[in-house]
């Protein structure tokens, strides 16, 4: 596939050999911010992503296996939960580059603003634990892990509540979207070394099966399954929303069917564009909410005498 340009604009269109990424920046089908996509799409083109993940998948891959046949020798609560977290801001340091560390740090965000989002409109209270990274090292404070606990607590905490209460979530006419909001993270401020040269699926693919060896089966287990609940937040908001066509951009497959561990690097990238897309909707609602008095104000301005 031909390598993009940091600009994808800047590339002459040949209509024998047309670009695949410039048409995907092109592309308004999805709901997703603009400086995200160019991001995102500059990492997937990369030689990285290119070059190096099909190595890097497989062998990811048989290393789950090997570990799971380890795990089955070894303690059961046996964990090394702080140890991971340091090694995994240490390579995002030192190896990751800028935009998939840009992504990665703006996923916390996002992710904690749309839990305050369904929690915000729920007709029960519902408490969340935002995490809200100003830079890698706060990653250390294990909040790879934290991240799947929280997705787990907050339904479990939110369908307690309706139960007890006898409610269900329901489409909320004015919602509100006073927490959505672009996260205040520079793509400028990422490490930009040579050496910064990882994309963000090679990183995943990688960083699975460390997760698998340091954590233990369950919390690996856990985390694993976490993305499914994909379907489940996109319900969620959809139903507040009373916007269930954008379901179709939703594949991570059925909460109640767990999937094999060895596509959880594959599964995680997906999980991440999901949870850009359904944050980059509410960004547009809130903003056609704002400018709406403005433009009614200009029209009646127009109006008058």
């Amino acid at each position: 596939m031909k390598k993009a340009s940091r600009d994808f604009l800047d590339q002459a269109h040949d209509p024998r050999d047309p670009s695949p990424w410039l048409a995907m920046y092109l592309d308004r089908s999805t709901p997703i911010d603009e400086a995200v996509k160019h991001a995102w799409l500059v990492d997937s083109s990369s030689a990285s992503r290119q070059y190096l993940l099909p190595f890097v998948r497989p062998l990811a891959r048989t290393m789950i296996v090997l570990i799971q046949v380890l795990k089955v020798l070894t303690p059961r609560k046996l964990a090394f939960s702080r140890a991971l977290h340091r090694l995994l801001a240490w390579g995002m340091e030192n190896f990751i580059r800028p935009e998939a560390n840009w992504l990665i740090l703006r996923h916390f965000h996002i992710g904690s603003q749309v839990l305050a989002f369904i929690a915000r409109n729920a007709p029960v209270e519902v408490s969340t634990n935002p995490l809200t990274p100003a830079r890698i090292s706060d990653v250390r404070e294990e909040m790879f892990l934290v991240h799947d606990l929280n997705l787990y607590n907050f339904i479990i905490r939110l369908n307690t509540a309706l139960q007890r209460e006898g409610r269900e979530l329901a489409h909320v006419e004015t919602p509100d979207l006073s927490m959505i909001e672009q996260p205040p993270l520079r793509l400028e401020d990422m490490p930009r070394r040579r050496r910064n040269f990882l994309d963000l699926q090679s990183s995943i693919e990688l960083f699975t099966p460390i997760y698998q060896l340091l954590l233990t089966d369950s919390d690996f287990w856990r985390a694993t399954n976490s993305l499914q609940l994909d379907e489940t937040i996109g319900l969620y908001a959809a139903t507040l929303l009373d916007a269930r066509d954008h379901l179709v951009l939703l594949n991570n497959r059925h909460p109640l069917v767990p999937m094999s561990t060895l596509r959880a690097g594959f599964r995680l990238t997906l999980h991440g564009l999901s949870t850009e897309m359904l944050h980059g909707l509410l960004v547009r609602m809130r903003a056609a909410r704002e400018a709406a008095p403005t433009d009614q104000s200009a029209a009646a301005g127009d109006a008058s005498p």
